[in-house]
């Protein structure tokens, strides 16, 4: 692609906007911002589209919007499947409401039926809506919990997951073989009146809440002791705060305090610099705020509802921090637990997790003797395991998770939910309240149980045409060089997931991983220890999960940051 060229067009061509013409006539003399805005097409990948927001066709604007929908479109029209319509949400980042609208009136041109949420809802709903109103696809317009300066679009197939084999290989070489001059539009009054934008929102939100409290389990436990728990909750700007506080009130926790300069939504993010509860800053306010109430839990959700990040408190006042990895693994612990409890498990009961999710939980799968499944990474491949479950009538799903601070409780949606997440913690507080156990006492419980697993991430940011290239070279590096051991861990197995091999590092053997082919290189240790690496899906970033196992929840710790410092240095040796 000749971004000059591409750049000028879009300078002075009528057909985009003034204001288009305008924000690039402005950088006229910076090639190198040129250059990054041109020399590609934002790539609509496996997860759509996410980007930096701003003119030019390696950014997120209405013109690349407009394209990828078009793309959605002639996919759906060539499958004949144009009568079910599409859904779409969008979250509350800046310019959300704006390609969500942009998204519909493409649709509707091409005679496709857009349901459009009235106003912002959270991913999971937006999963549920597709399978609810029995749509063919649906459209996210959010970018999680990225930067404020990003904006993206995530595509859902008819069983409300994001789009996997053979959709998202399809309706990706559909998008790119049109230009963003090739979209159709019309007015939204005419959509309106034509019958193809339909406004959606209240009987949604209630079809979506009343499956959530049939995954209630003891509703006991909420009504005896709910009053006594005290709740901290932060939406970050963003969509989760009427439908997580709607649900705890509907089951009757009373004392649900929400962090006052957070609660409305804000596409700037003004009181972080990253609206992501897996960063410690995201709770700074939180906190404060619970320990002014005594809270006994503190959850954040990200802009889009999908992840929950979590501290709970434990009987001395302390704080801890909950990993996605341990907030996942005590959910897993607690809704399987009391299913087998209350009703018994099924004898085709699934746990499923992807493969940089700790391995606590395989000794947990043992436990209560159901199937461990293990899938690449992305909340969409848990999905396409239910749906599998659904199709083979085989396979009953328990829970699933991953460990970047999202789960699933229930079928009602297909992607990681956030709202469901926090009704079960607090549900399990109220449980483990019964007990005369807090939440930290149920996670060093399941420590003693399951063995002390420790797992932590290291990451690299590397941005632009350079970074992408870095990562690139980082990940050639370890497929061709696999290292002999790390901080003193022997490494037994290489899987290298570009070419399906799983190699034996004493025998030579080499056997397939079982999973599609990927971008990522995982390592498995004599001691149970492991370390994966694999570049963001969604972020200039290429990322180091590790896992290690000790004799004490001390001791693993302390391997843990060992471990962690040798990852650090391994990944300077190689930059």
């Amino acid at each position: 692609m000749d971004y000059k060229k591409v750049y000028e067009e879009w300078s002075t061509n009528p057909f985009f906007s003034e204001a288009t013409r305008a924000e690039l006539l402005a950088i006229k003399d910076d090639d190198k911002e040129i250059k990054e805005r041109f020399y590609a097409d934002l790539e609509f990948g496996t997860a759509g589209l996410r980007g930096i927001i701003g003119a030019g066709t390696n950014r997120m604007n209405d013109y690349v919007v407009a394209k990828a929908t078009q793309g959605l479109a002639n996919y759906i029209i060539k499958r004949k499947k144009q009568s079910r319509g599409v859904a779409i949400a969008y979250d509350s980042r800046n310019f959300s409401p704006e390609f969500a609208d942009v998204a519909a009136c493409v649709l509707a041109a091409n005679g496709i039926k857009a349901y459009i949420f009235e106003s912002l809802r959270p991913t999971p709903e937006l999963s549920f809506a597709v399978r609810h109103l029995k749509c063919i696809a649906g459209i996210n317009v959010t970018a999680s919990h990225n930067p404020p300066e990003y904006n993206g679009y995530k595509v859902y197939w008819e069983d409300g997951a994001q789009i996997t084999p053979p959709h998202d290989v399809a309706i990706m070489k559909e998008v790119k073989s049109i230009s963003v001059q090739d979209a159709k539009t019309m007015p939204k009054e005419e959509a309106i009146a034509a019958g193809l934008y339909e406004v959606i929102g209240k009987e949604v939100d209630d079809a979506y809440i009343a499956e959530l409290k049939k995954l209630v389990i003891h509703q006991d436990c909420i009504d005896k002791y709910a009053k006594d728990i005290k709740i901290v909750y932060t939406p970050l700007h963003g969509t989760g705060n009427i439908p997580a506080r709607r649900i705890l009130s509907e089951l009757g926790f009373e004392n649900v305090y929400v962090v006052p300069e957070q609660e409305l939504p804000d596409g700037n993010f003004p009181t972080v610099s990253y609206p992501n509860p897996e960063a410690a800053e995201a709770f700074e306010l939180a906190l404060a705020l619970a320990k002014e109430k005594d809270a006994d839990i503190v959850l954040a959700t990200d802009p889009d509802a999908d992840r929950l990040g979590v501290y709970v408190k434990d009987k001395e006042g302390e704080y801890h921090c909950l990993t996605g990895n341990m907030s996942g693994s005590l959910l897993a612990d607690y809704e399987i637990g009391q299913t087998k409890a209350t009703k018994g498990l099924p004898a085709d009961g699934c746990l499923i997790k992807t493969i940089v999710t700790t391995n606590l939980v395989n000794e947990m799968a043992k436990h209560y003797g159901v199937e461990l499944i293990e899938v690449l990474t992305g909340f969409k491949y848990i999905g396409q395991q239910i749906l599998g479950f659904e199709q083979k009538k085989k396979g009953t799903y328990l829970f699933g998770f991953e460990e970047s601070y999202g789960c699933l409780i229930g079928t009602h949606a297909r992607d990681k939910d956030a709202i469901v997440a926090t009704m079960a913690l607090c549900e399990a507080a109220a449980y483990y309240k019964s007990l005369d156990m807090t939440l930290w006492d149920a996670m060093i419980q399941m420590y003693d149980k399951y063995g002390y697993h420790v797992d932590d991430i290291k990451t690299v940011t590397l941005k632009g045409i350079d970074g992408l290239e870095k990562i690139q070279s980082i990940m050639n590096t370890l497929k061709a060089h696999t290292p002999r051991e790390i901080a003193g861990h022997e490494i037994l197995w290489a899987r290298n997931y570009s070419n399906d091999t799983a190699t034996n590092m004493r025998t030579k053997v080499v056997l397939p991983t079982g999973l599609p082919n990927s971008n990522v290189v995982y390592y498995d240790m004599a001691d149970g220890s492991w370390l994966c690496v694999r570049p963001s899906g969604t972020e200039p970033k290429v990322k180091f999960y590790y896992g290690v196992i000790g004799k004490s929840l001390e001791e693993a710790q302390k391997l843990s940051e060992e471990f962690g410092k040798a990852v650090l240095k391994m990944i300077d040796n190689m930059l």
